[in-house]
């Protein structure tokens, strides 16, 4: 009896602290989708880029051997994700343990928070110091509303690493796959074609058998020039190459090895880690004059990307067009993260401030992946590029990264640097900002890093959009060039939009870091950069945005940044609109992203669609009836001649089609709130799935002929305000089968507050 009652009592307190629950009470699903300072699967082990099963522990004592993710921080951060049956939890705990030993027994030799009333799911370790080097091993459970406890979740390992000076924030480092052609072509004796059926930056592997020692030739290239003959003249910078391979008689392995790239390499290009080797881009492949049979298994592309789910987004519509689109950007988004940063392509190997905000933007909406992010971050912080506008990117980059994580450490950290990147030292009488009125000293380009030319460039010149020139005149194009005849001034209306934007942004940066001094100047600035923005670039006969301060030149670009960054008056916004219409993809692929932006904000989601499905010359659909799998770096190549096959920054659709026309955006830091208002346009159906911090966002759309329908799924932790589009033939709205009396604001019913789980909207 007296055995009974300590064993009984012991159970209680192990209850009240959490270690057990008691088998009458109902458990709660466990947490999801573990983060250690915002990277999942730090446990995961890979070598040479290709995933292995071996022990973190195991690993983390032959670094030279292995690879797996490096965390610097000494007090990391820890994220999970809920299940939507948790609307929101009450409480937590973590154990971070030395060994998976001690976790699987609920024993913490570093961190038992113990229960911690909070709904917080991103959480500072506050444990003993981590010691580096070593690997360390958590888990966490949480408590409901009603105090229902969960199960732990799965535990999970990371690496704790020494110091890096040339890294400030965790990563992961890169990955590889295998891939088999997807189509062999016997064309003659000892001829092959092989086609791998998408472009990407690989390695080239070799199984041969063949009867007799000789040369074989290897071509490898990214488009054809005719039924399986690989294009040997693409372009300047669409890749092709012809390589000898001495072949032994007998069977052998064999890889190629990729010739340096001088021009590249001149120019400081992000390079290959060791461990990788360099890469190439190809799709196709031809070997001639090989004594041998060839089979689908006799020749490997190992691909190289940051590791990247494949099955964390996806978009089905009714437009079979959109959905390639989808397809070609969301691929994009994998395929050109061969370096680990956001560069501009295989080209150059750069990164670009304005390549990385539409990177950035777009990995977001198709994997939950925020190191690369800030990788870039941190180094273009301090190896900035020449354009005006691109400076200020910076700012929008921090920005979004805090938006979509809700960690305040890269703001934090860069503040001041973002500061200066604002380009306030450059500000006139006028409040406005200027690179041609002899502000540029060398102390102000310290201030933003700039400590030599670029590209011959010294200091900051304006750009609007790129190329700035060039020859090609058609029916698709009035002007040459990218910047649609756009007439540079001393004061330029794009740069001055970015300015005033980027003052808005760090107003809210300065609030968050508790510095009401800097916000209150930050918004006063604000305030006059708009008053002498319409009284220097509004006209008030058409009440369109001019070019610059001594023009009367409208382009595209000033009415679409203006629009998108809110510096177009209600009054005018009707007339801007209808003047950018008229002005179609006048614009390249880099300033798409910004009139996408413009259009959805200002209601013309049908217009926006229309561009987005286009068949022109300029337009996405054309990057795939031009041979390519991977968004190309301009419309076409009359447009750029010396363009590249793999370049991001025209996957804007990747984003747009999650942030825009399906409306899933944050309206809070971390996902706490966020919207889902679907702009389809046209569209009969549309099927999203998106990732975000908290877990998986659902949004279907369909249009039928007695009722229209709205299904979503909210994540637990959040909150969503949903939107229902307004339909003149459907005036009655139902919420999980209940009439709900709301009156139609702007063209939608707006639902506040929808907690997380299943919900179905429709209008009858």
């Amino acid at each position: 009896m007296h055995n009974y009652r300590f064993t009984s009592t012991i159970w209680q307190l192990l209850v009240l602290v959490g270690m057990v629950c008691p088998t009458y009470a109902q458990v709660r699903p466990a947490p999801l989708d573990l983060r250690c300072d915002l990277l999942r699967h730090t446990d995961q082990v890979r070598q040479n880029g290709l995933p292995l099963t071996v022990s973190l522990e195991t690993a983390s004592q032959q670094a030279e051997t292995y690879q797996f993710a490096h965390i610097f921080s000494p007090q990391p951060q820890f994220n999970w994700a809920l299940d939507n049956a948790i609307r929101r939890a009450s409480a937590y705990r973590i154990l971070l343990a030395s060994s998976p030993q001690l976790l699987q027994q609920n024993q913490a030799d570093y961190w038992d928070s113990k229960k911690v009333k909070s709904s917080q799911q991103q959480v500072t370790y506050a444990g003993k110091a981590l010691i580096p080097g070593k690997v360390y091993h958590w888990k966490v459970q949480v408590w409901d509303q009603k105090n229902q406890v969960s199960s732990f979740s799965g535990p999970t390992a990371f690496y704790y690493s020494p110091p890096d000076p040339a890294e400030v924030f965790s990563h992961h480092t890169l990955a590889a796959e295998i891939q088999k052609p997807v189509a062999l072509v016997k064309r003659a004796a000892g001829s092959y074609f092989l086609d791998f059926g998408k472009d990407a930056l690989a390695q080239l592997q070799l199984k041969l058998s063949s009867e007799k020692t000789d040369t074989v030739w290897i071509e490898v290239g990214e488009l054809l020039q005719a039924p399986q003959v690989v294009h040997k003249n693409p372009g300047r910078n669409i890749r092709y190459l012809k390589v000898p391979l001495l072949v032994q008689k007998g069977t052998f392995d064999y890889r190629i090895t990729w010739p340096p790239n001088a021009r590249r390499d001149s120019r400081n290009p992000i390079q290959m880690p060791s461990y990788i080797g360099e890469v190439y881009p190809f799709r196709y492949v031809s070997i001639e004059n090989f004594a041998g049979e060839l089979s689908l298994e006799s020749v490997q592309r190992k691909i190289v990307f940051y590791p990247f789910d494949e099955n964390a987004a996806s978009f089905h519509s009714s437009d079979t067009i959109l959905n390639q689109v989808w397809d070609l950007c969301k691929y994009s988004i994998k395929a050109t993260s061969f370096t680990g940063y956001y560069v501009d392509g295989d080209r150059e190997r750069i990164p670009y401030e304005a390549d990385a905000l539409i990177n950035q933007l777009s990995h977001y909406a198709v994997d939950a992946e925020y190191s690369m992010a800030r990788r870039s971050l941190d180094y273009l912080i301090f190896h900035p590029t020449w354009p005006t506008e691109w400076s200020m990117q910076n700012v929008l980059i921090a920005w979004y990264d805090y938006l979509y994580t809700g960690d305040v450490r890269a703001i934090q950290k860069y503040y001041p640097d973002l500061q200066h990147k604002t380009l306030q030292a450059l500000a006139g009488p006028n409040g406005l900002i200027s690179t041609r009125t002899n502000l540029q000293s060398d102390a102000f380009l310290q201030s933003i890093h700039i400590t030599k030319a670029f590209d011959g460039r010294r200091g900051l010149h304006d750009n609007v959009d790129w190329p700035q020139t060039g020859n090609y005149i058609g029916p698709e194009k009035e002007h040459p060039g990218e910047t649609d005849g756009f007439v540079y001034n001393p004061y330029n209306a794009v740069v001055n939009a970015y300015y005033y934007h980027c003052l808005l942004l760090m107003e809210k940066m300065a609030r968050l870091l508790q510095k009401p001094a800097d916000a209150k100047q930050y918004q006063n600035k604000a305030q006059q950069v708009y008053q002498a923005f319409q009284t220097t670039f509004r006209d008030p006969a058409t009440s369109l945005i001019k070019d610059g301060d001594s023009t009367s030149h409208s382009s595209l670009h000033a009415n679409m940044y203006a629009l998108a960054f809110g510096l177009v008056p209600a009054a005018d916004q009707e007339k801007v609109l209808q003047f950018i219409k008229t002005r179609r993809m006048a614009c390249s692929v880099y300033g798409a992203q910004f009139l996408m932006d413009a259009l959805y904000e200002g209601g013309y989601a049908d217009y926006a669609l229309e561009l987005l499905t286009a068949t022109t010359q300029r337009s996405w659909y054309n990057m795939i009836r031009s041979g390519s799998t991977i968004s190309m770096e301009a419309w076409d190549i009359v447009y750029k001649p010396n363009l590249d096959l793999n370049h991001a920054w025209g996957a804007t659709p990747a984003n747009t089609i999650v942030r825009k026309l399906m409306g899933v955006e944050p309206l809070s830091p971390g996902f706490d709130t966020f919207q889902i208002k679907p702009q389809v346009g046209e569209l009969t159906f549309a099927r999203l799935k998106t990732p975000t911090i908290k877990g998986l966002v659902s949004v279907v759309y369909e249009k039928k002929a007695k009722q229209n329908l709205l299904e979503v799924i909210i994540p637990g932790g959040t909150v969503a305000m949903v939107y229902m589009p307004q339909d003149p033939q459907h005036t009655t709205l139902f919420v999980d089968g209940k009439k709900v009396a709301i009156a139609p604001q702007n063209g939608f019913f707006v639902l506040k507050n929808v907690q997380p789980g299943q919900h179905v909207l429709s209008t009858q």
